[in-house]
């Protein structure tokens, strides 16, 4: 992503972001545009938002390592649209080498908690050293609750590079990602030309979202786990996302081939275990 725009927004410490807008429990809205819409969004937002800047950086890279089991309970609970579903992953930020392990719980009317625990970097391809972590959060919430079925194996990574932006006055922030890349084995999903923009707000519709619908841009469905490994596994069921593979996403068997477009797909049916 272009510097210029975020250059003109006003510095936040992370600290601060942490303090005014941690939001564990939220109301997340994404958005997927295009690189050059965001100059447009960026300005619009300026007199009311900051960015979080570090040392000078205003965006940094991330990794996640997303975990399933083996008949892919997450992934299945989000494909049916299941009342609670829950997500494992490590998320890695990659200039600090700070790593954590988190547990995303979706809920009711669109709500997100989020449980984290410190990491290793170097363990971030696996939850064996946070298994207790793990089964405690879905006992706490009541998911999952066949032991023997929470043998949680790396499914997918992520990376990109994300800017933060603060908006004091409701409290909310919104994430921009861009240099999209997903990977899962030897196929690999890449989105240079495209942002995803996420809002985190306690429940209310922030600058960002009000800007953007003002464009004509609606929420779309979008997770960084299931639409990229609905788009390399054509076999899984996309229902949720169709919409948005159809329009954005391209899946690349290696880097050496041309994008290939995702074909039409039947419904197909799976279970949730």
């Amino acid at each position: 992503m272009t510097t210029p725009p975020l250059a003109r927004l006003a510095p936040v410490t992370l600290a601060e972001v942490i303090d005014r807008a941690a939001l564990q429990c939220r109301v997340d809205r994404k958005y997927v545009i295009t690189v050059d819409e965001l100059p447009h969004l960026l300005d619009h937002l300026t007199p009311y938002a900051r960015v979080l800047d570090i040392e000078g950086e205003r965006t940094f890279r991330y990794e996640s390592v997303y975990f399933d089991t083996p008949c892919l309970a997450s992934y299945h609970c989000a494909a049916y649209r299941r009342r609670r579903r829950f997500k494992v992953r490590t998320r890695t930020y990659l200039d600090s080498a700070q790593c954590w392990l988190e547990v995303k719980i979706s809920g009711a009317r669109g709500r997100v908690t989020k449980h984290r625990l410190p990491y290793r970097a170097e363990d971030r391809s696996t939850v064996r050293s946070g298994r207790g972590f793990v089964n405690d959060v879905l006992d706490q919430e009541a998911i999952l609750t066949d032991l023997a079925a929470r043998l949680f194996d790396p499914v997918l990574v992520t990376t990109y590079r994300r800017a933060t932006l603060l908006l004091p006055a409701t409290a909310s922030r919104v994430t921009i990602d861009t240099g999209l890349t997903w990977q899962d084995g030897d196929r690999a999903l890449r989105l240079p030309g495209i942002a995803v923009v996420e809002t985190k707000t306690s429940s209310a519709p922030s600058l960002a979202d009000r800007a953007l619908w003002q464009r004509g841009t609606r929420p779309v469905r979008i997770s960084k786990y299931a639409t990229g490994l609905a788009a390399l596994r054509l076999d899984l069921p996309d229902v949720p996302w169709r919409r948005t593979l159809r329009r954005h996403f391209r899946t690349v068997p290696s880097s050496a081939l041309p994008e290939l477009t995702v074909p039409h797909r039947s419904e197909q049916e799976a279970s949730c275990a």
